[in-house]
């Protein structure tokens, strides 16, 4: 028999489970049981009534104790909470004063004594109610107050990246702060800090207080020091167009909101898709290259099929990872010799020989993975030639493309060949056609983004095929920032976001399948497992974040830029809420109310206890760390990134003898 316990406690699994065998009516109630063991906890200590099998005046009487006895924690709660708080800042739980909490017991004794038992249980279940809403007045007096704090730590440090962005931008920025602001500057914001850092310590609050509420002094102190910025920015705005500038409003907080919402529903990864495909119909990009649009077009629209299908599980599909093994195999094989055989000869002897070692090493991983499986179903293990192959693959997948020539479309070329191979051994399923999708809508992107920025008017001093990443741009050759980088930059964000939810990779990680792994190894092994399921996530980052690069060569635009302003767009991104239907938002404004919150409220199914059960959920927290991380780790991804793709290991140069 399955168990019947709490739908609250063991969460979305116990419902299932019990609505699989329609026992909802078996639920016990969990919320009062700690009324009969004496727990502390208020929101655990209702007197369910309804199993008490008694007279109507015992339960009268045991409903007037308990709420007698949560009246008691909610006086204590407000005595301390009166005690931390200086006294002009205190503001009392107004719905239950001490003469209306006098007034409820009276009442409810009175009711006892004329034998009106329902009245009293009615007179102490809205006690109770009251005094249930009073400790969690008292449990989030300082919510508004911290959230607050760090919603102006947070806009204030993305104030001060978008100034340093704006800062560099040659004639916008004219004369120099003045020394009386300066002094102003310099004493008004120590004081300041000092001002809120004693009353924190005549209030006797905790350490954390002191970060939180100190820390947007020094941020804004940064940013208003930069006041002639603010100054040139804001004569800037004013003289663009009212309908510009709500217009890129508007596109921006959407944009922005898609991607937070693709943080819970996948699928608005291919809405996101879907409308990046409409972008070069809208611009003069669809008169100046039709070719290069349509293929934005139909790589955009079969990159976004895969968030529409099932997160990657322990369904296996060999045959679907040995045809896209092939498939990748028989279209690279092409297009080495086609750029062979150009006029241009952009590849040279020695590099021909390492795209066929890449070429066969994808086709060996092909093979390894069809047969270690084969051989994993006839019980016969993982064949050690199979093993060896697969972890040399692996070893050598970050070194080969750095014996590949600097060339750009030649330098992602042999990148996303080392990759692949290491991809197709962790594959198990349909994931394994999308990094080609993702490597596809890339070398469009980087084409798009050659012919808008002819349609900017930039000169561009080579073509596309003969740009290389070596190249050190002195700092005159780089230009002026425009709106199109702000869309570049989110467009890298979006692709980022996208490798990472694209199949749900992430999903082999939570249920650790080890079919991923066995071309590696069978025997368990966490950590190693871990590690590799890790890498297999990373590579389609991997693969977008050198596809960025390739794009900060091809618009001539100084890579500190654009990513800052990947910065600033990842920042907005933790400042918006979540969902508002996942998560219960009662602050609409930007004030990073859902990270504070701990609860939200969901309805109970129905057939089971009416009402409305709270539960405790880490959605707003996790969804801050994400994107925390994210900020983090793009960072990292930035450096391996320019590792990739510019440096390179010259193994056949010969040394040259020079005679005495």
């Amino acid at each position: 028999m399955p168990p019947t316990g709490s739908y609250v406690a063991d969460g979305e699994k116990s419902e299932n489970l019990l609505a699989s065998y329609t026992l909802y009516y078996l639920c016990r109630r969990e919320a009062g049981e700690s009324c009969f063991v004496g727990g502390s906890n208020p929101e655990k200590g209702i007197l369910p009534l309804g199993y008490l099998n008694n007279t109507a005046r015992f339960k009268a009487e045991s409903v007037l104790t308990n709420a007698a006895q949560i009246l008691e924690q909610f006086k204590v709660k407000t005595a301390q909470k009166k005690k931390t708080t200086l006294p002009f800042l205190f503001s009392p739980f107004k719905s239950l004063s001490d003469s209306e909490q006098i007034d409820f017991l009276r009442k409810a004794r009175t009711a006892i004594q004329h034998e009106k038992y329902e009245e009293a249980v009615s007179l102490c279940s809205q006690l109770i109610d009251l005094a249930l809403e009073g400790l969690s007045y008292y449990h989030t007096y300082d919510r508004l107050f911290l959230g607050i704090s760090v919603a102006l730590s947070f806009v204030g440090w993305t104030s001060y990246v978008i100034l340093v962005i704006i800062k560099a931008q040659a004639g916008l920025i004219r004369g120099t702060p003045s020394k009386e602001i300066i002094s102003l500057l310099q004493y008004a914001f120590p004081a300041v800090g000092v001002l809120i850092a004693t009353l924190l310590l005549i209030q006797s609050l905790p350490w954390t207080y002191y970060i939180y509420c100190l820390l947007p002094v020094p941020i804004w102190y940064a940013v208003l020091k930069e006041y002639p910025v603010i100054q040139a920015l804001a004569a800037s705005l004013l003289n663009l167009p009212w309908t510009h500038s709500v217009g890129f409003l508007l596109a921006s907080t959407l944009g922005i909101e898609i991607l937070v919402f693709s943080f819970f529903y996948r699928s608005m990864l291919s809405f996101g898709l879907m409308t990046f495909s409409m972008w070069p119909l809208v611009s003069r990009l669809w008169t100046q290259a039709k070719a290069t649009v349509l293929s934005w077009i139909l790589s955009c629209l079969l990159l976004s099929v895969f968030p529409l299908m099932p997160v990657v599980g322990r369904d296996q599909n060999i045959p679907l990872v040995t045809a896209a093994g092939l498939s990748i195999l028989l279209s690279s094989s092409c297009l080495v010799a086609l750029l062979w055989k150009s006029k241009k000869k952009h590849v040279r002897g020695k590099d021909l020989y390492l795209y066929l070692a890449q070429l066969l090493s994808l086709a060996l991983s092909s093979y390894v993975v069809k047969n270690t499986h084969s051989s994993l179903e006839s019980k016969q293990g993982l064949p050690l030639i199979n093993q060896i192959v697969s972890w040399t693959t692996l070893a050598s997948s970050l070194i080969v493309p750095l014996l590949s020539s600097t060339m750009l479309f030649l330098r992602l070329l042999s990148i996303f060949l080392s990759l692949m191979s290491t991809y197709l051994l962790l594959s198990t399923g349909y994931e394994a056609l999308f990094p080609p999708a993702l490597a596809l809508l890339m070398f469009v992107w980087i084409n798009m983004e050659q012919e808008a920025q002819k349609s900017y008017g930039v000169s561009l001093k080579s073509k596309l095929a003969a740009l290389s990443f070596s190249h050190t741009a002195d700092i005159t050759e780089f230009r002026q920032l425009h709106m199109g980088d702000i869309r570049r930059s989110f467009f890298f964000v979006f692709f980022i976001v996208t490798a990472f939810f694209g199949t749900g990779n992430i999903a082999s990680i939570n249920s650790f399948d080890p079919a991923s792994v066995y071309c590696f190894l069978t025997v368990f092994s966490p950590f190693v497992m871990g590690g590799l399921l890790l890498w297999k996530i990373a590579i389609p980052f991997v693969l977008v974040s050198c596809a960025f690069e390739a794009v900060q060569v091809t618009t001539q635009l100084s890579s500190k830029r654009l990513f800052l302003i990947v910065l600033v767009i990842s920042d907005i991104m933790a400042l918006f809420p979540p969902p508002a239907d996942l998560l219960e938002v009662t602050v609409p404004s930007v004030t990073l109310s859902h990270v504070m919150r701990g609860y939200r409220r969901r309805k109970v199914p129905e057939g089971r206890d009416g009402g409305i059960v709270v539960i405790l959920t880490t959605e707003r927290i996790s969804h801050y760390v994400v994107v925390m991380s994210f900020t983090i780790f793009l960072m990292l991804l930035n450096g391996l990134s320019q590792l990739l793709t510019t440096k390179r290991l010259e193994l056949w140069e010969r040394t040259k003898h020079h005679p005495l």
